[in-house]
């Protein structure tokens, strides 16, 4: 699977359960797909290089949204 059809996947999960797909969702959702990351913090550095207005907490809360639609384990770092 590509990363492109990844991405598509996991939007099309959130827009199912209800959730609006933003500019800064999108970014963070290719972002994570697309690299390894060690922290959320460093999802926020990369974020910001893109788009100034990403904010820490909107990072932790689409990483925690995605660990709990079991779609990467904190554990193994953002990992699909």
């Amino acid at each position: 699977m590509s990363q492109e059809e990844k991405t598509t996947a996991v939007i099309r999960q959130l827009k199912g359960n209800g959730y609006r797909i933003t500019e800064q969702r999108r970014l963070l959702i290719q972002l994570i797909l697309e690299n390894e990351y060690s922290s959320c913090k460093e999802i926020y550095f990369a974020a910001r290089e893109k788009n100034h207005n990403v904010g820490l907490a909107t990072v932790y809360r689409m990483v925690q949204l995605l660990e709990d639609m079991e779609l990467i384990h904190k554990e193994m770092v953002v990992r699909l």
